[in-house]
């Protein structure tokens, strides 16, 4: 798992095959035959029975499903039937709000290894209500508020996960901030204070300061004394970022940041947070200062457009970052990697950095910014905005359904889209003809000359034919 705008997760691809497990999906429940033990009972109630059936088979749910890898479109809306059965330790959540993580865009591409293939719901985060709970829950009952942290699955009105990766919302959390909080603070926890052991007066660079792993740590920066917190993000965001927390904002379209940060801070810097891999793994690695610390957390380069860019993917694997340990004893540097998918098996690491981030949120410190929220039937749109570096803080999934009203508004939305792209075509093809017609022009204005030196050479070979 990882945060929106960095946390493309490493692919791993060369040392490892795809995981191929079935997924953990809940599975449709069915009618079994009745006990021995239960027959008679069964038999002396046959209305009960009956009735069960037709409830269980008119249980419906959507879900998205990606399909396939390629574009927006292979994430499609789709109704589950059946009711999802418990197993021991299980609770079944009703879905409010889901969390769209840059691992996310990368899934749909192929290019994340955490999630089983296609047809899989995907979604890491969500919050809810607890429905029901299965055998041996002792400590979530039905009613209760969580949020959810999982491999995958989430998408979906209805949810089946283990009670220990369901975490008790605070009073006053929205379902929105709820779903925006697992994946995005417990990342920037633990780099920043388990592996960056962050302390007063010191210095780091944040990429992506605008995204959702950005501002979870710029706002956990802000509670140790004194941090000086370089920040990448377009112009625009600029503004907002520095409100947030961040002491040095950095427009890296225009500018080299590893020039920016050295004006400032000639020595280099303590800690610095890279998603992005490739070359900038190497930046990163000469901005440390002695005693630095470099934490890797994505491959966000491998991701260029909707669909798999080969070329993008070769470059970032080409430009991977690698060194001698020699190297690192000389330089008094210290390189970490971090995945919070891989750490799905280490749940008491996970629930500690989670009850220290929930304690931050209650004091009053961390709160989660939402960009935009979307319906699950705009999943395309809301990727597109993530994908595209246009949110400011968390993109959210709400399971409530659309309005009729704003369903009837999707298809405008599309023709004024089709029509715009018409228009452009239009344009482009004008611009096409205005050029062929300028250079129609400049052959006509070549042609003059010739023309013209013609017309003088037969004007020289008259005199010549009268005097024959």
């Amino acid at each position: 798992m990882s945060g929106e705008d960095a946390p493309a997760q490493q692919q791993n691809a060369v040392d490892q095959k795809q995981e191929t497990k079935p997924t953990e999906e809940p599975k449709t429940e069915t009618e079994s035959a009745p006990a021995p033990a239960a027959a008679a009972e069964a038999a002396a109630t046959p209305a009960a029975t009956t009735d069960k059936v037709p409830e269980e088979e008119a249980f419906t749910y959507r879900a998205l499903v990606l399909t396939g890898y390629g574009g927006y479109d292979k994430v499609k809306l789709q109704v589950k039937k059946g009711k999802p059965a418990l197993k021991a330790g299980e609770v079944l959540v009703r879905v409010k709000a889901c969390g769209l993580n840059f691992a996310d865009l990368m899934a749909r591409q192929g290019l994340y290894d955490r999630l089983p293939s296609p047809p899989v719901t995907p979604g890491m985060e969500c919050s809810g209500v607890v429905e029901a709970v299965g055998e041996e829950v002792t400590d979530r009952k039905v009613g209760d508020k969580v949020m959810v942290l999982n491999r995958f699955g989430l998408w979906q009105e209805v949810a089946v996960v283990p009670a220990i990766h369901t975490f008790l919302i605070p009073d006053g959390m929205s379902f929105e901030e709820a779903a925006a909080l697992p994946v995005n603070y417990i990342s920037a926890y633990m780099m920043l204070f388990d592996f960056g052991n962050l302390r007063p007066n010191q210095s780091i660079l944040v990429h992506a300061a605008a995204g959702g792993v950005g501002i979870a740590a710029t706002q956990l920066c802000k509670t140790v004394k004194d941090v000086t917190v370089f920040g990448t993000a377009s112009a625009s965001k600029h503004e907002t970022i520095s409100e947030g927390g961040v002491t040095h904002p950095i427009d890296y379209r225009t500018k080299d940041y590893v020039e920016e940060v050295r004006k400032i801070s000639p020595k280099g810097l303590d800690i610095v947070l890279d998603p992005l891999g490739g070359s900038d793994t190497h930046k990163a690695y000469n901005l440390l200062k002695p005693m630095g610390k470099l934490i890797t957390y994505g491959t966000a380069n491998m991701l260029a457009g909707q669909k798999k860019n080969l070329l993008a993917v070769a470059k970032n694997w080409y430009h991977q970052f690698s060194i001698h340990t020699l190297s690192l004893i000389q330089g008094n540097k210290s390189v970490c990697g971090f995945h919070l998918g891989y750490l799905d098996g280490e749940m008491e690491l996970i629930s500690q950095a989670m009850n220290n981030v929930l304690d931050l949120y209650q004091q009053g410190k961390i709160k989660p910014r939402i960009d935009s929220t979307w319906h699950l039937e705009q999943v395309g749109d809301a990727m597109r905005k993530m994908q595209e570096r246009n949110n400011i803080g968390k993109v959210i999934l709400t399971t409530e359904p659309m309005p009729e009203e704003e369903k009837k508004e999707e298809p405008k939305k599309e023709d004024k889209k089709e029509d715009k792209k018409k228009d452009d075509k239009k344009k482009d093809d004008k611009k096409k003809d205005d050029g062929k017609k300028e250079e129609k022009k400049d052959d006509k204005k070549k042609e003059e000359p010739k023309k013209e030196e013609k017309k003088e050479e037969e004007k020289k070979e008259e005199p010549k034919k009268e005097e024959k």
